[in-house]
């Protein structure tokens, strides 16, 4: 018998986006800023990041490698199930995704988001266009024919992830010398919107959720190759006013002071992002590669999960453990380390939005 996946009758996939071509950046910086006042002018700045991979961003094609992996995946474990794409800021278009959906009788759709962690930019923001692509169609949010969303919970510490961030960090350490250290990055954000992540009595839950995925890896690694590396968790992709406070240390700051320090060598983990991202391949590939080479630092970077199996199969478990509870069965939760397995319907005013309060969806209702 085939795994009982009711009562779901569909996947979504659902993703940042990025351009397909020059003349698609700018306008997708327009779309990912939108509201915030920026001038062209600063766009245009940032999108030379673009410009030196051709105008093009990895994601929309990693998530075609991902989306095929996944299909794979589900026929070879006897899940019939349709799975659509629909991104946040380009083509396919949340929107126009949910419009099919709604046109092919969809009626129960579980959400896989491809951001791991809590916060207003990594989680609710993404529950806030869900709302905007379901509350466009023609019923709206509660109209009879409207799909109902439900959003897999957050996997940072499912084993699925953990283990290929783990291999591929004992491999770049195999590279350098025994003492090197490990830099884990992920993508910084404003410190209001951390401290104010995860439910409302938490305090931090976005960087304490990288803490704990980034000891497991610590440990993990420990046990695999009998060395403990020293450690560090750090940010990339700093944007907005410089007035603005936002999480530290920069890494390109952070292999300054290992440089300063006499560090031997330095592996960095992109433990914040799911596959190569413009913010890998630009920010850590590209300038904090010139960084290290700068200060005369052996420097590596390990690889992020991407398509790698173990990965892919992360969908499947949330999937069915996420029917399971839907239909009021007792489910085992996979996690590594001491956060636990995430809650299924983000709480009542869990990581606010840091400019105005905006409707989502598949949260707790409000």
């Amino acid at each position: 018998m085939p795994p009982d996946i009711a009562p779901y009758d569909a996947l979504l996939l659902v993703s940042f986006g990025g351009p397909e071509g020059p003349d698609d950046v700018v306008p997708f910086l327009e779309n990912v800023t939108r509201g915030r006042g920026i001038p062209r002018e600063r766009l245009e700045e940032v999108g030379q990041h673009y410009y030196l991979f051709g105008g093009r961003s990895p994601i929309n094609d990693q998530n075609r490698a991902f989306l095929d992996a996944l299909r794979v995946d589900l026929d070879e474990h006897g899940i019939d199930l349709p799975v659509y794409w629909g991104n946040r800021n380009w083509d396919p278009y949340l929107r126009d995704t949910l419009a099919q959906m709604a046109a092919d009788g969809v009626r129960r759709v579980a959400c896989f988001v491809t951001s791991a962690y809590s916060s207003w930019s990594s989680c609710r923001q993404y529950r806030e266009n869900l709302f905007d692509a379901v509350d466009a169609l023609p019923g709206g949010v509660d109209g009879p024919d409207t799909p109902r969303l439900d959003k897999l919970r957050h996997y940072f510490n499912h084993p699925g992830f953990v283990t290929p961030v783990v291999d591929a960090t004992v491999a770049a350490l195999a590279e350098l010398p025994d003492d090197a250290r490990i830099a884990f990055v992920t993508h910084s954000i404003p410190t209001a919107m951390s401290e104010g992540s995860g439910p409302p009595e938490a305090d931090g839950t976005y960087v304490t959720q990288h803490l704990d995925v980034a000891q497991v890896v610590v440990d993990a690694v420990a046990e695999q190759t009998g060395r403990r590396h020293e450690h560090a968790l750090v940010y990339c992709s700093r944007s907005g006013s410089p007035q603005t406070p936002w999480l530290e240390p920069d890494v390109n700051d952070h292999l300054e002071a290992l440089a300063a320090e006499g560090a031997s060598g330095v592996v960095v983990v992109p433990v914040g992002f799911v596959s190569d991202h413009m913010e890998v391949i630009y920010d850590l590939d590209t300038e904090a590669k010139e960084t290290a080479e700068r200060l005369g630092l052996p420097f590596r970077r390990a690889a992020t999960p991407g398509d790698d199996p173990r990965f892919v199969a992360v969908v499947r478990d949330l999937l069915l453990e996420r029917a399971a509870v839907e239909r009021g069965e007792e489910v085992a939760r996979a996690a590594e380390g001491s956060f636990g397995a995430c809650w299924d319907r983000c709480p009542v005013g869990c990581c606010p939005n840091p400019r105005a309060a905006r409707p989502a969806l598949t949260g707790v209702p409000e």
